[in-house]
């Protein structure tokens, strides 16, 4: 019997790619860096950034300050343009994501959410109209670890008090979150209502996994 419904956010609740995007190469342009020089700082930081070791702020003082052009003014100036574009993706959602959300609470379903995020992506999601429906929210930032790590989904699990295999977990693929859930005894399947062909989305279909094409089919599966 399934007790509790647990979410990744990114291309499952929410997509980036309904709305403007603002990652590396944007940044660079408007730091004024070549995107090779910006990327060449930029990309080692993400697991740091992820894991709550480093901010978005501390991660573009480093990287403007190597390229002799740091500013407050622009530092800040990029951080806002970062924020403002991951809080617009939370006004473009499938439209029956809330439907889905407000069933499973009728039904007393417990609704949890693992991410794996960084330090902006925390403080958007805690802001957003998603926030009060999870009971219990494991973001990589604060967690100190990220999903595909056993210990990510253990935590949620725990706070949430099921077992394994009282869960239904729903992602749409990336960082190898699926493969884990199951490993784990959970009972995983593959949201793709947001799925794209031609972008840089990090999973395509999933054949070894039952996929979902609209948020309320989720219920079939409860």
């Amino acid at each position: 019997m399934i007790k509790a419904v647990i979410f990744d956010m990114y291309e499952t609740l929410i997509t980036h790619f309904k709305s403007p995007v603002y990652f590396g190469t944007q940044m660079a342009i408007d730091a004024g860096i070549s995107e090779d020089k910006f990327q060449e700082l930029w990309k080692p930081t993400e697991i740091d950034r992820t894991i709550g070791k480093m901010t978005l702020e501390e991660a573009l003082e480093m990287i403007l300050i190597k390229n002799k052009c740091y500013s407050k003014e622009l530092r800040d100036s990029i951080v806002e343009k970062r924020i403002a574009t991951k809080e617009e993706c939370f006004n473009h959602l499938h439209p029956e994501i809330i439907a889905l959300l407000c069933s499973l609470k009728e039904k007393g379903i417990m609704i949890g959410l693992i991410s794996n995020c960084f330090s902006e992506e925390a403080y958007v999601i805690q802001k957003s109209i998603l926030f009060p429906y999870f009971h219990v929210v494991c973001l990589s930032y604060e967690q100190g670890i990220q999903k595909p790590d056993a210990e990510i989904y253990k935590r949620c699990m725990n706070k949430l008090m099921v077992k394994a295999d009282e869960c239904l977990y729903v992602g749409d693929g990336g960082s190898f979150e699926l493969e884990a859930a199951r490993e784990l005894g959970m009972n995983a399947v593959q949201a793709v209502w947001y799925l794209q062909d031609g972008t840089i989305q990090p999973s395509g279909r999933k054949e070894n996994f039952k996929q979902i094409e609209k948020p309320l089919d989720v219920l079939d599966y409860i």
